[in-house]
């Protein structure tokens, strides 16, 4: 079964409403281009703030589901298409996540995802912003097809990836915000897109399932977002790969049926032995 995915990468402002609203016109390109699950980028409504630690930017914060969900809910239900909308959740008074809400096609909400791992680095300060999401790994039945969302610095870890799809994932998503440094070289900048790519192509091959990242773009502070949104197949072979710098809303189709093909060809699944990975769940194993 063949299924178009909507993906959305784009840059932002300081002014949130004016990003819903060019997030709204974009989600309406991708749908006149074919688009039936659309994933927007990771924190899509605002600039990524997690580069400085403020807490000014608490005020960004929204209830999930709250005012910016029943507006995609509406465009959802108008256009009959799958959202996956990363957001900043304000949960309760000091307890905030950083968060992907998914909206069916006929505008009903199904549901949270809140992002577990999180990072703490020089310009990606988010341990000052987010709690380490508790809702575990989500999988979403959509009219379309069963989606499973990860977000940004869960890409690193193949056991996220492997939990979703052992729940029934057919194509894994990464709303994304990733970038370089201004003053990386060039072979840096390669090197770390080309680690970031090949971990999630690493996903589609070992779970036999699509997988879509969506990046965003544009500098903002002292980060270049690097853009290079892409689609991978269950072989972990590019269907579609974004610019770095330019603003693409692209829809590609994919065929679902793939997962049985390459899932009978390289049965991984089948020969996993979950009788001896017990020491997967020790932080370390000392000799």
């Amino acid at each position: 079964m063949q299924v178009n995915i909507g993906l959305i990468q784009q840059r932002c402002s300081s002014v949130k409403q004016d990003n819903i609203d060019k997030t709204i016109l974009a989600i309406r390109e991708a749908v006149n281009k074919g688009a039936q699950i659309i994933c927007l980028q990771e924190l899509f409504a605002s600039l990524y703030f997690c580069n400085t630690e403020d807490h000014v930017n608490y005020a960004l914060a929204e209830p999930i589901p709250g005012s910016t969900t029943e507006i995609l809910k509406k465009v959802a239900a108008e256009l009959g298409v799958v959202i996956i909308a990363s957001l900043f959740e304000k949960r309760s008074q000091g307890i905030y996540h950083n968060t992907t809400a998914v909206i069916d096609a006929d505008g009903s909400y199904l549901g949270k995802y809140r992002k577990s791992h999180i990072p703490d680095d020089p310009g990606f300060y988010e341990k000052f912003y987010f709690t380490p999401g508790d809702t575990g790994y989500m999988v979403f039945s959509t009219r379309f097809a069963k989606v499973g969302v990860l977000i940004c610095w869960d890409q690193w870890y193949p056991e996220a990836a492997r939990i979703t799809a052992l729940k029934g994932a057919e194509i894994l998503f990464y709303p994304t915000a990733i970038g370089w440094e201004p003053d990386n070289t060039v072979d840096v900048k390669q090197e770390q897109y080309q680690a970031w790519q090949t971990i999630q192509r690493s996903h589609a091959i070992a779970n036999g399932v699509h997988v879509v990242s969506v990046n965003r773009t544009g500098r903002e502070a002292d980060t270049d977002f690097w853009g290079g949104s892409f689609v991978s197949n269950p072989m972990g072979r590019l269907l579609y790969q974004a610019s770095h710098e330019k603003e693409e809303i692209h829809v590609q189709s994919i065929e679902l049926n793939d997962t049985e093909k390459y899932r009978q060809i390289w049965p991984f699944l089948r020969d996993r032995r979950i009788d001896n990975y017990a020491d997967i769940l020790k932080r370390f194993i000392d000799e």
